[in-house]
């Protein structure tokens, strides 16, 4: 199901989610910017942290507003080949972003779209909370998931490259659009 046949349209930025560092720090940097220059930005990007205790790296989301951490890559132990993902902080960093959309923001970053969102879970409710409430989003898509995105974004999204200039062509649009009430 398209949750876009229902909705006025919403800016929505997608990345190509490969090369996946290079993308989250772009999200990040256009988050930074946007904030410093008053924007009200909500969201999370993703980033590895060395865990000090073990050694190992792990995969975090970070709260683009206030630098919390969500650690969203439990360690299972070294040799473990299993899933190691925490869907509990996964959980509550999209809560956080549910939030912050609730509250009144005028961008949301989600560090990406990929195999939790492609079948409605993970950040999927960010993406809707943030898409019913006119926030224009930024995003990564996955590569292994483009068709997914498609459909569930559908016309509201559209690719960009990697590149600032880019996203504040992009930006700019958006908020023209917002404030004509242009579809």
């Amino acid at each position: 199901m398209t949750l876009y046949a229902s909705l006025p349209a919403t800016p929505i930025a997608a990345l190509p989610g490969e090369p996946s560092v290079q993308a989250q720090t772009l999200i990040a940097d256009f988050a930074r910017r946007l904030s410093e220059s008053g924007a009200r930005v909500a969201g999370v990007t993703q980033a590895r942290v060395l865990d000090e205790a073990t050694g190992r790296s792990r995969i975090v989301l970070r709260d683009v507003a206030d630098g919390a951490l969500y650690a969203i890559s439990q360690d299972l132990g070294a040799g473990s080949v299993a899933c190691n993902l925490d869907s509990s902080e996964l959980a509550l960093a999209c809560a956080s972003i549910e939030r912050r959309v609730a509250e009144g923001v005028d961008l949301v970053v989600i560090s990406k779209f990929s195999k939790q969102e492609a079948s409605r879970g993970g950040l999927a409710d960010a993406f809707r909370a943030s898409m019913l409430a006119k926030v224009p989003v930024v995003t990564a898509v996955s590569p292994h998931y483009v068709e997914e995105w498609r459909q569930f974004a559908g016309p509201l999204a559209e690719f960009l490259a990697h590149d600032l200039d880019a996203l504040l062509a992009w930006w700019e649009r958006a908020q023209k659009a917002q404030l004509t009430g242009a579809e």
